[in-house]
Order: C-alpha cells, then structure tokens, then sequence
C-alpha cells in the first residue's frame, strides 16, 4: 500500500494526510499572556475593543501567566471591581478550551449569575473569536452540546453551575475547574460550594487546577481573603519615578487637599472638611514625592521592564494567591478614586469603598452596641423634632398582644433622631389596637422652624401565626393613601434592605398588596454600625434624654457572631435568652421606609433651611389645639411656648396622607 498510484484522487488523498498531521503537531510553547494576544478579542461593548492588550492592564499578565507555572494548583484573585478578575478567568478558560484543551467546570454564586455571565461576558467574547468558536460543538448540532449548561469542544467540555445545586457540582469531574465571587456563595445543606467545587477535581492528581475570585466582604468571613492568606501573598510593586524605590500601592499614601485622615479607620475626620478631589495624587513612601496620574500609569506599565512587578510575601507551595486595589487600574485616575471615597464616606457606607476600590476585607466595629454608653450621649430637644431631622417615618413591630413602634426623624447623609417610641396592647385580631395606631399615624410633630411634621412613610411587620398575617394585610389594605407599607423580614448576607414589593392576597376574592421583603441581617448591621458612631453627622443617631433604659437595651439586644459549620464562618446575630429586641426591629423597619420611599434628604433639609413653610404642614382649617396631639408624653414643653409658635405656622387647607377628616 506504499504505492499511491493505485490511488485516482492521489492530490485529495496528500491534502488529506496534511490536514491529519497538522493534528499531530503539539501546540507551541506559549505564556498564556502571549497566546491570549494573538487570539482573544474584547467584544464591542467594552471600554477598549479589539485584540487583547495586557499593557494597558499589565498586572493582568501575571495573573494569567500564573496558570501554567510549575507545580501551581490553586490561584485565588482577591481584587477590586472592573480590574478584570473575570477577563482573566475566561482568557483561562479559552486557552483550556482552543490551545492546551482540558475539561473545566465554572461556577456562580447563583442560576441568575450564570446567565448574565454566558449572555454579557462569555458568549460575546466567544463569538468575536472565531478560531475559537471553530473548536466548540455548534448550538442544536449532533457534534456535540452547546447550550446554557454546557458547551463541548475538541478535547473536552465546559459545564456551568451556580452555588446552590450541589447536585449539579456532584454529577462531573474536571480537571479544572473556576469560581466566580466566592464571597457571595452560600454554604449548602451539603457543605460549602467552593470545597464540594475543589473535590470534582480531586481524582486528576497533578493535572488538577483551581482558580478563585472574588472582591472581598466583611474580615473573618470572606472566603477570598483566607484564601489570599493561605496562599503566596502576591502584590504588585511599581517603581516610584523620582527614586526608583518600588512599593506596592496603599490607600494611605493617596493625598489630596482636605484629607484628614490618615487611613480607612480614622476616615470619620474627613467628615465637614473643604475636600479637592482634583488635587489628588499618590505619595511616596520612600522619598515623599507626590505621583501624578501619568507618573502613576508609567510607573505601573514600566514596572515589570525594570524587574519589578508581582512580587510574593510567602514561599509558593503550590497556591497562588493576588491582590490588587483599583488604584492599579491605569483606566482611572485619582481623583475619581477619591471622589469615590467622599462620597462613600457621605452615605456611611465605607465598606463598598474599602471592598470595591481598595480590594480589602471591612473591618466590623459595631457588631454590638452598649446601651449606658447611648443612654449617657442623649439629649434634651429644643422641639419634638429637632431642626436637623425634616423627614418621619415610623416603624411597627406586631406581637400576638401588643404593636410597638418608634418614630424616626431623617436628615442629610441619613443623620436620625428617635421621635417617639410607643406600646399599644391590645389584641391585633381586634380591632381596637389598630385604632390606636390610626392616631398615632395621623398626628402631626412639631419642628423646631415652628412647622408641623406629618408621618410620610411607615412598616408593618406581617410576620407570625396565618391569622395576625392576614389581618396585617387588611390593616395596611384599607390604609393604602397613607404611605403604610406591609413587610417580612428575611435573613441573608448580600440581600439589599429593601427588595421589590411580591403581590400578596389579603384574603379571599380580594385584590392583593404589596409584601416588601426586608434583608434584616444587612439592615441590622447598619443599624449597628451608626450606632456605634460617636461623631455627629451623617449617620449618626440622637436620642432624646427621656426614653427609659429598656428601650436602649432592647435597641442593642443582639450581637454579630461567627461561628463555624463544616469549617466555614457563618455570621448572624445573636439574642441572648429572653431579652427583647422589639426597639431594634422597629429602628429596622423605620429604615426600611426610608429606603423605599428614598426622598431626598438633603434637597428637603434645604428648603427647611429657607423656611418651615416648604415642610409638610397639617391640612386642616383648625389650630393646633395643644401639645398633648402633637409632642410625646414626657416632652416639657410649656404652654406658653406652643402658643408662641402658633402664630408663625403657616396653615394651609390641603389634605395630607393619613388625615381622614
């Protein structure tokens, strides 16, 4: 059969055998980073398009090199947002799919997750690689499998799974396998996904490789950060351009007109500060010199020409581990960065700046407030509200005897004062409990400008037995011009405060309600956090200097814990046996109504500043008749001073929420 002169088609024959052997030719030695260049495009959609370029992002270069170092099983990416943890996943992912073709599995924390990833990252970035595509089985073809769970190529498959179906982790093995924000997975009935994950791979041996990554959460329960730890301690270091000394880039060496602070836990003195943003450069840690942007960016593309680069703190031994802060992206510049930061620090809610931007763990401080360190802090108002609150809303807690309640004052940056804090017993199957409510909600506050305060925005709690539910759903039915919200309470890390309203029937043949679910582990930790802060501003909580001290314990019931299942920290919050945490739960709910009518405080606190007549005033024809309508009990305020301010309120003949005459 030597002889292919027996052959007719004797050309189609040698094109063939070329064809063949072109298969048996091993793939060339290339760096992942090099391969990734000369195959893979940014689809359009992207801030730059077109061929991959890892010099304007030349820390990524050793985070995909890392893939196919000696000995390496496991990778963790501990970064901040947009810094391209997921670009490089998937420039993994494809070198495993057209170059070096393995098995992979690749995980989300949830079903949701994974098609938002197949639909706005993976599939576009596929499709504007053509010689990649080529290599995968087509959709609805019998060569293979490509749908929204898996795709199959030559020499192998890529299966998708989210967190919460360890059955579906259970049924492959792959010698690959990859997990996308690790810190939003929750653990399982069966364990914790990211080690059921790392077990499919277990049975491979030394082929077997494990990718991670995630921005971090809260320090002592973030996945990715003890993986960081347990691994190399990677960072990049960039020379500085006026003494060449390189260092790894650290938030307390941003500086820019009007900061105070020196780092993230001292962040409160920047409060009230005449802040430049635009002044904002990076200081040497060696020499001093402040950074521009542009010295920065070339510092930062230079670094590894001049020997510097990912550099670790520990011996490898097997495991790689990153991190890098957004201040190594060369797409933003400083100022942004800071601007950032201020306004984070604006909203008390510096732990989306430290996780987002630095790329850090947020360290907890107000897991557990003391309540005689609140009680001592209280203060005598000069009205019942005072002049820094402008917006009410009321949280109602209901218990099978009894509703209790807190009215909260709102200012600019979410700044509170507590109004009032009541018990209404009764039986809420009745019906005289919920008359009391009604009063309780149609009155009107005064305000320290000489206006009147409407309640605009309250929570009903629903839970509890079918029947106290169901009578809460009539309750807030029949009361829908009041701006009376019907929630549940739902635990979880990551859920917002306030999710989308589900419908909820109030009973038979009738129309259905708005049930808002409210993420009480998240509300409960902010409620803690501005607790324990002991500077006035935004976020901060006033508190009135008659409320007794049972109401301060309940307000500081319960404290963060973690504990450990299967070897993984779990958060939640803690109620010792028998102690009441109805003041904590009506503080929850206030917010909540915050949240859900989300007004805004500032533009509000503005008018009240250009006079008292921009506030919601009472709607009535008839004069405010006493204080007892008006202030809580135990508020001292005279006769003679209610009277005083009567002739400057403004009445106007309007119809307010809640007013039923």
């Amino acid at each position: 059969m030597t002889d292919l002169s027996t052959f007719s088609n004797f050309g189609s024959v040698l094109d063939a055998v070329r064809r063949s052997m072109q298969h048996l030719i091993p793939p060339p030695d290339l760096k992942p980073s090099d391969w990734a260049e000369k195959n893979i495009k940014i689809p359009v959609g992207n801030a730059i398009p077109g061929p991959i370029n890892f010099d304007n992002a030349p820390y990524q270069r050793g985070m995909i090199d890392a893939i196919k170092e000696r000995g390496v099983r496991r990778i963790s990416y501990m970064t901040g947002a947009q810094l391209g943890k997921t670009t490089v996943q998937q420039c993994a992912t494809s070198y495993f799919i057209a170059h070096e073709p393995r098995s992979q599995i690749f995980v989300q924390p949830t079903q949701g997750d994974v098609q938002t990833f197949l639909e706005t990252k993976l599939r576009p970035m596929l499709e504007s690689n053509p010689e990649i595509a080529r290599k995968m089985a087509k959709p609805r073809s019998r060569d293979g499998v490509n749908n929204s769970r898996m795709i199959s190529y030559i020499g192998g498959w890529l299966l998708f799974s989210w967190a919460g179906s360890p059955k579906t982790l259970r049924g492959r093995s792959a010698p690959v396998t990859h997990a996308d924000e690790v810190d939003g997975m929750e653990a399982t009935a069966e364990g914790d996904p990211v080690e059921l994950l790392s077990q499919r791979a277990a049975t491979f041996g030394d082929q077997a490789l494990r990718t991670e990554s995630s921005t971090p959460t809260v320090a002592g329960a973030s996945r990715i950060e003890n993986a960081f730890n347990e691994g190399d301690r990677r960072r990049y270091y960039v020379p500085c351009p006026h003494c060449s000394e390189a260092q790894f880039l650290k938030w307390e060496n941003v500086t820019w007109v009007g900061r105070k602070s020196s780092n993230i836990q001292d962040a409160r003195d920047d409060l009230d500060q005449d802040h430049k943003p635009e002044t904002a450069g990076y200081r040497c840690e060696c020499c001093g010199q402040v950074w521009t942007d542009g010295e920065r960016i070339a510092a930062i593309r230079n670094a590894e020409k001049l020997g510097h680069g990912w550099k670790a703190e520990k011996p490898f031994r097997g495991h790689i581990s990153f991190h890098a802060p957004e201040m190594l992206s060369t797409f933003r510049k400083m100022r942004d960065i800071v601007q950032s930061y201020l306004d984070k620090l604006a909203l008390d809610d510096l732990q989306v700046f430290v996780n987002v931007s630095l790329g850090e763990t947020y360290e907890e401080k107000g897991d557990k407030a003391d309540p005689e360190t609140l009680q001592n802090r209280a203060e005598e108002y000069k009205s019942t509200v005072p002049n820094g609150g402008v917006y009410l809303t009321c949280g109602i807690d209901m218990q099978m005897d009894r509703l209790e309640l807190e009215i909260v004052a709102w200012g600019a940056g979410e700044e509170s004062w507590s109004i009032d804090y009541r018990v209404l017993w009764g039986d809420p199957l009745g019906e005289e409990v919920w008359e009391d409510l009604d009063d309780i909600l149609e009155s009107t506050y005064l305000h320290e400008s000489g206006a009147q305060l409407s309640i605009s925005a309250s929570c009903l709690d629903t839970g509890g037995t079918a029947g106290y539910t169901q009578r809460a759903y009539e309750y807030v039915k029949s009361r829908r011009n009041r701006k009376l919200f019907a929630i549940k309470g739902r635990g979880g890390w990551g859920m917002p405060i306030v999710q989308s309203p589900q419908r909820k029937q109030s009973g038979k043949d009738k129309r259905k309600i708005d049930l808002f679910i409210v993420g009480t582990d998240e509300a409960k930790l902010v409620v803690m956090r501005r607790l324990d802060l002991d500077k006035q501003g935004p976020g901060y909580c006033h508190f009135p200097i008659e409320r007794e001290t049972e109401w301060y314990r309940q307000l500081t019931a319960e404290k963060l814990v973690t504990r450990y299942i299967k070897g993984q920290p779990i958060r939640e919050w803690h109620k010792p046996d028998r102690a009441r945490n109805e003041g904590l739960d009506c503080r929850v709910y206030a917010l909540a109504a915050l949240k859900i009518m989300q007004p805004n405080l500032k533009r509000i606190a503005e008018r009240v500043a250009m006079g008292g007549d921009s506030i919601r005033t009472v709607q009535s024809d008839e004069p405010v008749k006493s204080s007892s309508t008006i202030i809580r009990k135990k508020a001292k305020v005279t006769e003679t001073n209610v009277d005083a301010v009567q002739p400057t309120t403004i009445i106007k003949k309007r119809k307010v929420f809640g007013n039923k005459k």
